[in-house]
């Protein structure tokens, strides 16, 4: 099987030791990815526009995905990003959890990491 990895260049690549995204046998896994702005809907916004662009280098895109996993230090910040999530997956909605956690800094807001798997 080969690998392939797609880095983003982003600041905890190097800190922390590891890639956006690595293809292997079919699937697409990318890293939990987290975004800008000032609140959990910008940031929802900004992090799958880094996904978006991960899977897309990865020859994929959002009707690809099969899981996603929501990470968000405060729940109640999720409904608000209900809508874009819709948008985002439309007609081909993956399966999803959504977490409660501490995330890497206390500015984040939410975390998404999602798998797609390549079709051929």
């Amino acid at each position: 099987m080969t690998l392939k990895r797609i880095p983003s260049g982003g600041e905890f690549e190097a800190k922390v030791g590891y890639c956006r995204a690595v293809i292997a046998g079919g699937w697409v896994h990318v890293a939990g990815t987290v975004g800008q702005g000032e609140d959990a809907v910008e940031q929802c916004r900004s992090a799958l526009a880094t996904i978006e662009k991960a899977l897309a280098e990865a020859g994929a895109g959002f009707h690809d995905v099969v899981r996603v996993t929501y990470m968000l230090p405060d729940r109640s910040e999720f409904e608000p990003c209900w809508p874009i999530l819709a948008e985002t997956f439309g007609a081909n909605p993956p399966v999803a959890t959504m977490i409660e956690c501490g995330l890497i800094d206390p500015k984040y807001r939410i975390e998404i990491e999602v798998t797609a798997f390549l079709s051929e």
